[in-house]
């Protein structure tokens, strides 16, 4: 084998396998996206709604939760993807609300959202 053809091949090497790491963080994280680790409700009021970031802008909020009497007020921390979600959200602002939510862990990157918890739909209690 000739030093061309000994190149060519660690080039064609180096390229599959930077390929193949790609397409694997594609798959890891498309697996992320999809399945929920857990899925739950949250009652409250939320108190932040904002678009935030530098490079990636996702919608983060902030639900006040109702405690019981007596305890102490409990925030839970949320993001949102979808924008039918944020508007009915952003109509919703000052009132008792529901937020269904997925909990998704491992996700890589800040890019899809600050938290692990998605709210999927909401529904004004008030």
């Amino acid at each position: 084998m000739t030093g061309a053809e000994i190149k060519n091949k660690v080039l064609k090497i180096v390229f599959l396998l930077i390929v193949g790491i790609v397409v694997l963080f594609a798959g890891y994280l498309t697996f992320v996206l999809k399945w929920s680790y857990a899925k739950g409700e949250r009652v409250g009021y939320v108190q932040k709604f904002s678009e935030k970031g530098w490079l990636c802008k996702t919608w983060e909020g902030e639900l006040q939760m109702l405690p019981v009497p007596g305890a102490l007020p409990e925030k839970f921390l949320f993001s949102v993807r979808d924008k039918a979600v944020i508007n009915k959200l952003n109509t919703s602002l000052g009132k008792k609300v529901s937020l269904y939510y997925e909990q998704h862990k491992g996700i890589p990157t800040t890019c899809f959202g600050e938290t692990e918890y998605f709210v999927t739909d909401t529904k004004a209690l008030e």
